[in-house]
């Protein structure tokens, strides 16, 4: 892709090709499988040399197309793990969004790139991100500097710690009351003057997928409740990140870190360590 002044900027195959070097670097003797890619918004475009063609006499080979939008995973599955019943394995990927820069810019401007690792859940393919497995808003001007990032993230990542924090879940429950509680107290956040937001955890998920979290509740396969109405928060957890599919690309990430942080605050409420937690007061 080229900017007006046909700069060449880092190809969405390029990104790919060098996050799978990395791994390939730090994964050494594990099997890595094929990257799996999603794109979407397709944009018609043309070669450099045809920039001052009309359209209508452009010819089939001046013709080109890219996706504003893409996401793609790179699965590693000799690297796994059991959490609740479930098998993790991990995976790591990013995202593309070309509407994230400025490609009207002077050259060099640095250009937006997503990289994460975390794991998979197999059963249901729901995608498992911490934190410290996150660069949301990696901006680079090279391919090199997008490869050391890359490596530097995947480097120091602590897939034991994300594992054992993802294990610890399935040790606390919230009741059919509790439950009812949290999810009524979520959609009234949406809705929240400013100034109280502020002093709330903030939660990224709106009304349409709570009402796929309440759904999935009585009928997921996976995570529902238990017969008594209980739902330990590995289940829940999972519960977020099934209605976090739904996402835009641009969005999937930060939704996916969301999930997490809100269930890690309702454990720290249940532990006794936050008592003031608002969404189960």
């Amino acid at each position: 892709m080229f900017v007006k002044d046909n700069e060449p900027l880092i190809s969405q195959a390029d990104f790919i090709q060098v996050t799978a070097e990395a791994v390939r670097d730090v994964f050494r003797g594990e099997q890595i499988l094929t990257p799996q890619i999603r794109c979407s918004h397709a944009i018609k475009g043309r070669v450099p040399e045809a920039k001052d063609k009309p359209a209508a006499q452009l010819q089939d080979w001046e013709r080109t197309l890219y996706y504003e939008r893409m996401m793609f995973c790179i699965e590693i599955p000799t690297l796994f793990e059991q959490v609740g019943g479930n098998q993790l394995t991990l995976v790591v990927g990013g995202v593309k969004s070309f509407n994230l820069d400025n490609l009207w810019n002077k050259k060099g401007s640095p250009e937006h790139f997503k990289v994460f690792v975390g794991f998979k859940n197999m059963v249901c393919t729901n995608l498992c991100v911490r934190t410290d497995g996150l660069l949301g808003d990696f901006r680079v001007s090279s391919l090199e500097q997008l490869r050391q990032g890359v490596l530097q993230l995947l480097r120091s990542y602590d897939e034991h710690r994300h594992l054992r924090q993802l294990e610890a879940l399935t040790r606390y429950s919230l009741t059919e009351h509790q439950f009812a509680q949290l999810i009524g107290r979520c959609r009234m956040y949406q809705h929240l003057p400013t100034a109280a937001k502020q002093r709330i955890p903030a939660l990224l998920y709106g009304d349409q997928q709570l009402g796929t979290v309440v759904r999935d509740y009585y009928r997921d396969e996976n995570f529902c409740r238990d017969n008594d109405g209980s739902i330990n928060l590995w289940k829940f957890y999972n519960l977020f990140t099934e209605a976090n599919k739904s996402s835009y690309i641009d969005t999937f990430l930060p939704k996916s870190i969301n999930a997490l942080d809100f269930t890690f605050q309702v454990q720290d409420a249940l532990d006794g360590n936050n008592a003031r937690n608002w969404y189960l007061s």
